[in-house]
């Protein structure tokens, strides 16, 4: 049988938010790789070998998904999320872009609900005008980069998303981005911290960038912060759909 690798995203958390299209590409699964706590998710069953890897080692576990399916493995690699948001699709095409000899690998793609719009729902609709997404990690790009288009994306009025706000290894970095968001938006602005989106221990928290603290968040948050016109009604938040 010819084998193939699909790249899933197994959503934010809560089990019924994976898709169906993932579910049923689970089941024809032989092999799935991905970092250890998303494939924990997978249920063991006869037939299906789990390959649990640790972080950072994306493109040694997107090289391995492609050498299994050139034997006839069928391969799903597993994401949070969605895996073309700040995950494993893009290492599959940066590993297949340095070793051509699978690029005639038959490749899928499956979409989930990523954190951010899970986020959003249980806030309001805190991007429902323009908005961005950034990953405040500073691991694979430049702390000034990341400035840049913090700056940018606030002067162009974005709503904006960000992952990876704050780990044990990058304390300062979120305390960075408040001061940069202070200084672009002013202290009025919504800022929304949605921590473990979907699960029984989501807490979502809704303050001013005034009142904003870097202990907020950590890697399991996803900060959300409205454009100038994003406003509370009740107890939710959301941005107009009109920019007048």
């Amino acid at each position: 049988m010819t084998g193939w690798v699909a790249i899933a995203g197994l959503g934010p958390g809560r089990a019924d938010l994976v898709t169906p299209e993932v579910t049923a590409v689970l089941a024809e699964a032989t092999d799935v790789i991905g970092y250890i706590p998303y494939v924990a998710r997978v249920a063991p069953r006869d037939g299906l070998t789990l390959h649990p890897t640790d972080n950072r080692v994306e493109l040694d576990r997107a090289l391995h998904a492609l050498q299994l399916a050139a034997k006839g493995a069928r391969v799903v690699v597993v994401s949070s999320g969605d895996p073309g948001v700040f995950a494993m699709a893009s290492a599959v095409f940066e590993a297949v872009e340095a070793h051509p000899e699978y690029l005639e690998t038959d490749i899928r793609v499956l979409p989930g609900i990523t954190a951010m719009l899970a986020a959003a729902a249980a806030a309001g609709a805190p991007l429902g005008h323009d908005f961005c997404a950034i990953n405040l990690s500073d691991n694979l790009k430049p702390w000034e980069m990341i400035e840049h288009r913090l700056r940018m994306a606030a002067r162009g009025d974005f709503a904006m998303a960000f992952y990876n706000p704050r780990s044990k290894s990058r304390p300062l970095g979120f305390e960075k981005t408040l001061d940069v968001l202070r200084e672009e938006c002013g202290p009025d602005r919504l800022i929304t911290f949605a921590r473990a989106v979907s699960t029984p221990d989501q807490v979502l928290n809704t303050v001013t960038l005034g009142s904003a603290t870097p202990e907020m968040a950590d890697m399991r948050t996803v900060v959300i912060v409205g454009n100038a016109a994003t406003r509370r009604v009740g107890r939710y938040v959301y941005t107009p759909r009109s920019a007048l």
